[in-house]
C-alpha cells in the first residue's frame, strides 16, 4: 500500500495568527481578505537539513484574527519560530498559533523551520491559503500551481530550487548510466510490443493492408468480441480488403493466438476471444511499422501471466473519466488485462452509492469546513474551495460505462474501497449522515451505518497521521455498511452485464485501532479474541461474506498474511507488496503456498508514483526508492523475487544479499504482476501519464514475456548486487530491442494525446566537447547555449560555457524538461 516516509513533506497545515496591531479592533473585510491572500509572501525551501517555510507579510494586514493553512505529509514534533507555536490537528493538518504577545508587523517576513527536508520540490503541495471569520477564505496566490509550457506540466513557483547532492542523478551521471546499458544491434524484425512468445517472417509476397482488410470468417466468436482491437488497430474494414479467418476454438493457453499472414490471405487461430483481439493488435502494430505492406509472418503468442494489471488510485486525487478510458485503450494496445480502481481512501470516496448518498455528496469534495458537514478537510492541496481537477466522483452510469468499455477491450475491473484503515471519507461522510439523521429525530436511521463507536477513546496515529481513519469493525453497522457496498456494485456490473469477479477489500490495518472501544472489548470477550487478532477477523468476515456473493477476495498482503487460511474462501487474491530487501521475498511464497493468487506489487519497481531518477526535479514519493526508471522495470524478474537483488540496490543504494528462505512448493507459482499509481501528489491527468508512461509498458512486457536472460527459480537460492548470477549481456540486448519496440508505440501515444515522460537527455562536456543520450526512445536531442536558439543534436560539438539540452516528442511540439550541464 502507499505510505508516507517522515522525510517527505509539506501537505496542509494550519497556521492561525491574530494581527496584533494596537487599536485596531474592526472586523476584516472581504476585499481585505482577498488583497491580503493576492499580495503575502510564501516560499519554501530547504535549509541544512531543515524545511524553511518564509512568509512576508504584505504592507497592509488584516484589521481582525485571520488563520493560513499549509501543511506537511510528515510528522511534525515542532516547529523552531520565535512567532508561532505547533499543534497537529489531523492527518496533513497541523496548527501554528501566535506565541504570546507576538506583535506582527506590515512588510516583516517571518520563518518557521522544522525537521526533515523534502527530495523533490514536487513533494510540496500547493494552494496554501487565508481564513477570517465570516468571510470566503482564499487560496494565497502565490502558492498557485503555475501551467510550465516546456513540459505540459504544472510547476510550483513557491518551491526554492532543491539542489543535486551526492545522491542525484546529475545530467554526468545520467549520462554515464545511459551509455553503460546501450549497445549496438541491427533493427528487430518485429516490433510488437509485449514481445511475442514466437514470430518469424516467411517466404512470399507482401499483403497490402492499405487497402484494408475484411473478415472472411469468424468462428466461434462475435464482432463485438473484436471490435475495439480493430478500431485501435488501424486496419480499417473494407469489402476489398485483404481477407481474415478467425476461429476461436477454446484450444491452449487462454488468450493465447496463432496468426498466418501469406499467399494474400491472413488465419487467426485464438484459444478465446480475447486471444483473437490480441492478434489482431500484433497485427496493426507490426503492419504499421512495414507501412501496410506486410512481410508474411508466423506468430505464435501466449501470455506469462493471466493477471496483467494496472492499478490507477481514484481516491487521494480524482481522475477524469476521460482518462479512465485513455487509459483503457492504453492498456489494451499492451495487452494488460485487468484494471483495479481505487475508489475509497482516506481523502477521497469516488463511486456513487445510491443508499448512501453522502459518501459523495460529504467524502467526494474537500473544503475548508472543520466540522466536515459540507466536505471532508482540504487534505492534499486541495485549496479552500477544493478543485474540479482533484474533486469528483464517478457516477453510477460513469461505473458501468467503464465496466462496459472495459470488458469489450477483455479488461477486468477490480473495485477497490480500503478496509479498516484508510478509510476516513467513509467514516466522516456516515458521521455527516449521523448528525444529519439525529438533527431529524431519526435515532434509528442514524446509526444503521455507523462507522465508529461513540464510546471509543482509543488514541491513535495510522502511518498518515490520522486519528479517525478507521472503521470500528466491532460494530454490526459496520459489516452493514460492507455488504450494501458490495450489494450496490455488485447491481452495477450486474446492470453492465458484465460479472463482479474480484473485490479489493484492501485488508490495510491501522495499530492500536479500538483498543478502548466497549463494541471490542465485548467482541473479543464473545469470540476469544485478542487485539491483534482483530484484523484478521475483520478481513475473514469480509471475505466470507464476498464467497458467499460468488466474489473472490482480494487485498493487500500484509493484512492477508495474518488469516488462517482454512477460514478463508477457498480461492483469494494477494497484492504482495512487501519490499525485496524486507522480507517480501518470503511473504510473497508463503501466500502462494497457501494456493491463493499472489499478484506482484513490488514498491521499488511498480510503483509508479516512485520518481524516475533520484533528481530534485523529478515528481514522486520516494519512501520505497529514489529511482523507478523504465529498465529497473523492464529487468524485474517476478517470478525469481530472490534474484533481483543481482541488479538492484536498496533504497540506500546498497548492495545486500537476498535468500530464499521460504521456497516454493512444487506446483504454487505467482499468478500476475500489477503496476501501481498512487495519487497523493498527482492532482492532474497529465500528471498521471507522465508518472505511468512509459513504465507501463515496461510492466506489460514482464507480465505477458519471459526474457531469455532470466535465471530459472532454483529453491533457496541466495543473490546478491553484481554476483553475476544473471546474463547481463543478454538483459542489455534485450533492452535494446525493447527500446526498437518502444520508439513506435511513442508516436502512437503522441498522437492519442498521452503525455507520456519524455527522458531528460544525460550529458557532459569534456574538453569543451558536449555529448548527449537518453535513457530510452529514438526521440530528438537539442541543444543551446547562453539562452539562444535551440539547435538539433546530432554528435559530440564543441562548446563554450553552460549548455542546456532537452529532448524532443516525435510530433516536435512537446519537449523534456531542460536540464545544463558546463
Amino acid at each position: 500500500m502507499s505510505i508516507f516516509i517522515r522525510n517527505s513533506l509539506f501537505a496542509a497545515a494550519l497556521l492561525t495568527t491574530t494581527a496584533l496591531v494596537p487599536g485596531i479592533s474592526c472586523a476584516t473585510t472581504q476585499a481585505q481578505l482577498d488583497s491580503f491572500a493576492n499580495t503575502l509572501g510564501y516560499k519554501v525551501s530547504n535549509d541544512a537539513g531543515r524545511t524553511r517555510i518564509d512568509i512576508t507579510l504584505p504592507k497592509s494586514l488584516p484589521d481582525s484574527a485571520w488563520s493560513l493553512y499549509f501543511g506537511s505529509v510528515s510528522a511534525i514534533a515542532k516547529a523552531d519560530s520565535d512567532q508561532f507555536d505547533l499543534t497537529h490537528i489531523n492527518g496533513d493538518n497541523f496548527r501554528l498559533t501566535p506565541k504570546p504577545g507576538v506583535i506582527l508587523t506590515p512588510s516583516a517576513t517571518y520563518t518557521i523551520y522544522y525537521a526533515g527536508v523534502a527530495r523533490s520540490e514536487y513533494q510540496v503541495l500547493p494552494n496554501a491559503y487565508i481564513v477570517a471569520d465570516g468571510l470566503a477564505p482564499r487560496t494565497i496566490a502565490a502558492t498557485r500551481t503555475k501551467f510550465d509550457p516546456q513540459s505540459g506540466l504544472e510547476r510550483l513557483p513557491f518551491v526554492t530550487p532543491i539542489p543535486y547532492d551526492a545522491t542525484s542523478l546529475t545530467p554526468e551521471r545520467a549520462f554515464a548510466l545511459n551509455a553503460t546499458r546501450q549497445v549496438t544491434q541491427a533493427a528487430p524484425d518485429f516490433v510488437i510490443l509485449p514481445t511475442p512468445l514466437a514470430a518469424k517472417h516467411l517466404e512470399g509476397k507482401p499483403l497490402p493492408l492499405s487497402g484494408g482488410i475484411r473478415i472472411a470468417k469468424l468462428e466461434g466468436g462475435t464482432m463485438p468480441d473484436i471490435k475495439a482491437a480493430l478500431d485501435a488497430s488501424r486496419l480499417h474494414l473494407s469489402n476489398k480488403g485483404v481477407p481474415v479467418d478467425i476461429t476461436i476454438d477454446g484450444q491452449g493457453k487462454a488468450e493465447s493466438y496463432h496468426l498466418i499472414a501469406r499467399d494474400g490471405k491472413i488465419a487467426i487461430t485464438a484459444a478465446d476471444a480475447a486471444g483473437a483481439a490480441y492478434a489482431l493488435t500484433s497485427l496493426g502494430q507490426q503492419a504499421a511499422y512495414e507501412h501496410n505492406r506486410l512481410k508474411p509472418l508466423e506468430i505464435s503468442d501466449a501470455p506469462r501471466f493471466g493477471f496483467r494489471g494496472l492499478h490507477i488510485d481514484l481516491a487521494r486525487n480524482f481522475h477524469s473519466k476521460a482518462f479512465i478510458l485513455a487509459t483503457i485503450d492504453q492498456m489494451a494496445e499492451y495487452k494488460l488485462n485487468r484494471l483495479h480502481l481505487h475508489l475509497g481512501d482516506d481523502e477521497g470516496w469516488r463511486l456513487a452509492i445510491k443508499p448512501l448518498p453522502e459518501l459523495t455528496e460529504i467524502g467526494s469534495h474537500r473544503c475548508h469546513d472543520l466540522t466536515e458537514d459540507k466536505c471532508l478537510l482540504p487534505q492534499l492541496g486541495a485549496g479552500p474551495q477544493g478543485s474540479p481537477i482533484v474533486d469528483g466522483y464517478l457516477t453510477r452510469a460513469d461505473y458501468i460505462e467503464i465496466v462496459q468499455i472495459a470488458a469489450a477491450h477483455h479488461i477486468e475491473v477490480i473495485p477497490s474501497f480500503d478496509m479498516p484503515g484508510h478509510s476516513r471519507a467513509a467514516v466522516r461522510s456516515m458521521e455527516a449522515r449521523y448528525r444529519r439523521l439525529m438533527a431529524e429525530g431519526k435515532p434509528e436511521a442514524a446509526n444503521e451505518f455507523r462507522l465508529q463507536d461513540p464510546d471509543d477513546k482509543t488514541v491513535y496515529s495510522s502511518i498518515q497521521h490520522y486519528n479517525d481513519n478507521t472503521l470500528n469493525i466491532c460494530l454490526p453497522s459496520t459489516y452493514h455498511f460492507i455488504d450494501t457496498v458490495i450489494d450496490e456494485i455488485q447491481a452495477m456490473h450486474r446492470e453492465a452485464g458484465v460479472p463482479l469477479k474480484i473485490y479489493h477489500i484492501g485488508a490495510d490495518e491501522t495499530a492500536g485501532a479500538w483498543t478502548n472501544s466497549p463494541a471490542c472489548q465485548t467482541l473479543i470477550k464473545e469470540k476469544g479474541l485478542t487485539p491483534e487478532h482483530m484484523t484478521p477477523y475483520f478481513i475473514t468476515q469480509v471475505s466470507q461474506m464476498l464467497g458467499k456473493k460468488g466474489i473472490e477476495p482480494a487485498g493487500w498482503s500484509d493484512g492477508m498474511g495474518h488469516v488462517k487460511p482454512e477460514e478463508m474462501p477457498k480461492v483469494v487474491q494477494s497484492n504482495s507488496w512487501g519490499g525485496l530487501f524486507t522480507g517480501g521475498v518470503a511473504e510473497a511464497y508463503r501466500q502462494a503456498n497457501r494456493g491463493w493468487d499472489v499478484v506482484m506489487s513490488t514498491p521499488e519497481v511498480l510503483y509508479f508514483d516512485m520518481p524516475y531518477a533520484p533528481d530534485p526535479k523529478e515528481r514522486g514519493m520516494d519512501w520505497a526508492s529514489r529511482g523507478t526508471d523504465l529498465f529497473k522495470v523492464f529487468a524485474f524478474m517476478p517470478e525469481n523475487l530472490a534474484a533481483n537483488a543481482s541488479l538492484m540496490t536498496d533504497l540506500q543504494a546498497r548492495g545486500q544479499t537476498v535468500a530464499d528462505t521460504e521456497p516454493l512448493e512444487s506446483g504454487r507459482k505467482i499468478t500476475g504482476m500489477q503496476g501501481q499509481l498512487w495519487s497523493e501528489g498527482v492532482r492532474t491527468d497529465s500528471i498521471a501519464d507522465y508518472l505511468i508512461y512509459p513504465r507501463t509498458m515496461a510492466l506489460a512486457e514482464r507480465a505477458w514475456h519471459i526474457g531469455s536472460w532470466e535465471p530459472a527459480y532454483v529453491a533457496g537460492r541466495a543473490y546478491h548486487y553484481g554476483d553475476g548470477q544473471i546474463d547481463y549481456n543478454g538483459l542489455l540486448s534485450d533492452w535494446q530491442n525493447f527500446n526498437d519496440r518502444l520508439a513506435p508505440r511513442l508516436a502512437d501515444m503522441e498522437a492519442a494525446g498521452i503525455a507520456y515522460r519524455l527522458p531528460a537527455p544525460g550529458a557532459r562536456i569534456t574538453g569543451g566537447v558536449f555529448e548527449a543520450n537518453l535513457a530510452y526512445g529514438d526521440l530528438a536531442i537539442q541543444y543551446r547555449t547562453a539562452g539562444g536558439k535551440w539547435t538539433a543534436y546530432r554528435g559530440p560539438v564543441a562548446v563554450n560555457g553552460t549548455v542546456e539540452t532537452r529532448s524532443v516528442a516525435p510530433n516536435g511540439k512537446r519537449f523534456s524538461r531542460i536540464v545544463s550541464v558546463q
